[in-house]
């Protein structure tokens, strides 16, 4: 019996601390916005991108060299098993399906508006779920998807609030649905990886494959790789270090624990946070809707959490 206590209060603490992980994640993404407007003072998007990702590779590259020697012979011993030919390919294609669901996005913001993206973006919890339901056999209780459907209408309902008209083409709605089927199609290849590698390793596999695509990108379309002045550096440093170092890698650092369902659905937080940041830092108008959503959303994402299928099966 006091075993069995011992490790439910294991599993307890354990859950606790990723979602502690997880919601120190969301915060330094929701910087993301912020340091994107003030790189694009200089750069276009798709530099913007690159740097994000070249930066990760550089500081956080050179961070497990430097630890490399003193863990060798242990990860001989505990990372080479049990990694099929499909895990490698695996690892490749995240930065792959990632930079497809980012340029997906950027292009579709030339079709349509910006709150109509965000939008649809908010779908990517129902594909991440359809796809563990789908392609993994996950069961989700009748808390989960009501939880799930709370904290998507509060998100929906937000993005409705911004439309203002609704302009814009049918084509950049469906690029914009597009990103979102790829992005809740990272979210289950990152949890299915997460039982072979940890997560800085799945980051840097990321932002290699994804630094590498961007590169012909941005030489044929903005020409200019790297910023020169003091803003644009001090924004790529961020979004390199903070958003993906500390922000995406934390995300897949916690899908040991959690459910790539629940953390799509928990990142739905994102636009809140990131208004609330604005808000903040550039003291920006924030209505009473934003709060009332901001309610809403966490409302639902309370409910889902208390559910079994919030976490990572055995």
């Amino acid at each position: 019996m006091q075993s069995s206590e011992l490790s439910q209060s294991k599993e307890r603490s354990a859950y606790i601390l990723a979602i502690a992980t997880l919601t120190f994640a969301l915060i330094a993404i929701s910087f993301a916005p912020i340091f994107i407007r003030l790189s694009e003072t200089e750069l276009g998007a798709n530099a913007t991108i690159f740097n994000r990702m070249f930066i990760f590779l550089l500081v956080f590259g050179f961070g497990r060299f430097l630890a490399r020697g003193q863990q060798e012979e242990d990860e001989a011993e505990t990372t080479t098993q049990d990694i099929t030919t499909s895990q490698w390919w695996l690892l490749g294609g995240v930065g792959v399906i990632s930079i497809i669901s980012l340029v997906l996005w950027a292009i579709s913001l030339q079709y349509t508006t910006v709150a109509k993206c965000m939008l649809l973006n908010n779908l990517t919890p129902i594909f991440t779920s359809l796809g563990s339901w789908l392609l993994f056999g996950k069961k989700f209780d009748r808390r989960f998807l009501i939880g799930m459907a709370i904290a998507l209408t509060g998100a929906l309902a937000l993005g409705f609030e911004d439309l203002k008209g609704g302009e814009g083409l049918l084509i950049g709605d469906i690029l914009a649905i597009l990103s979102a089927v790829f992005l809740g199609t990272y979210f289950l290849m990152v949890e299915q990886l997460r039982s072979n590698f940890d997560a800085t390793t799945i980051l840097l596999w990321r932002c290699g494959v994804g630094s590498a695509m961007l590169v012909p990108l941005v030489f044929f379309t903005e020409g200019q790789f790297f910023p020169t002045t003091k803003i644009a550096i001090i924004a790529v440093l961020g979004l390199g270090i903070l958003c993906e170092g500390f922000g995406q890698r934390l995300i897949a650092a916690c899908m040991d624990q959690l459910s790539c369902s629940f953390v799509s659905l928990f990142l739905l937080l994102e636009p809140i946070v990131s208004a609330l940041l604005a808000w903040a830092i550039f003291t920006e108008a924030l209505g009473f809707t934003t709060w009332l959503g901001f309610a809403v959303v966490l409302t639902g994402i309370y409910l889902a959490q208390s559910s079994s299928a919030a976490v990572q099966e055995a």
